[in-house]
């Protein structure tokens, strides 16, 4: 499908999140002033067009009819070279035709180059961003494996340090009852040898 002045007027194009690229409004006041160069050549080229086809099917413009009828009648006095003479701005009207053409080509290939510089950047700016996002990403994982690390090391550490003083009571308390049991047995032999003293004392001994 051709691209018409009215594509131009109406494409819109999508808003980046920054604001790096080309100025929106230079942008769209520069693609007016393309659209009403566009126009002109359009309207030009279709002026050639009709001129090219009056001239090859014999008809004269209106304006040239006029102007024939208004100059005096010297037709007969001309050589018959020169009624051949019309013919060059036939042999003329391709060539403004085809430059027409290449000015509208070249307005076409402009409109369309900033159409592909924008659609380059935003690409440039979308590699851009998922690119930074994959760095975020790879970052914050890093950091929570170094931080899992430290955890696991920090509870490490805590739990030798418990077991050793779970260890520590242990051995405090299986000496202490040691002690205790020694204590408590030293009482009790204590109590029988005092016990067997006082069974073999003799009664005059105890003031009886």
């Amino acid at each position: 499908m051709a691209l018409t002045p009215d594509d131009v007027v109406t494409k819109q194009f999508q808003h980046v999140r920054f604001k790096d690229g080309f100025d929106p409004d230079e942008v769209d006041d520069f693609l007016d002033e393309i659209v009403v160069e566009w126009r002109k050549a359009l309207e030009e080229n279709a002026e050639l067009k009709a001129k090219l086809a009056a001239y090859e099917s014999g008809e004269k413009p209106a304006a040239e009819a006029k102007a024939e009828e208004s100059a005096p009648a010297v037709v007969d006095e001309v050589p018959a070279p020169v009624a051949a003479a019309p013919a060059a701005p036939a042999a003329a009207a391709p060539i403004d035709a085809a430059g027409s053409t290449s000015a509208t080509a070249g307005i076409i290939e402009l409109a369309q180059r900033l159409h592909d510089e924008h659609v380059a950047e935003g690409e440039s700016k979308k590699k851009q961003l998922i690119s930074e996002a994959e760095s975020e990403v790879e970052r914050i994982r890093t950091e929570a494996q170094a931080k899992q690390r430290e955890e696991s090391a920090r509870l490490e550490r805590e739990r030798n340090t418990l077991e050793a003083r779970i260890t520590e009571l242990r051995n405090f308390e299986r000496d202490y009852r040691t002690q205790l049991r020694g204590y408590i047995e030293g009482q009790l032999r204590d109590l029988d040898e005092k016990s067997n003293t006082t069974d073999s004392t003799p009664v005059s001994a105890i003031g009886l």
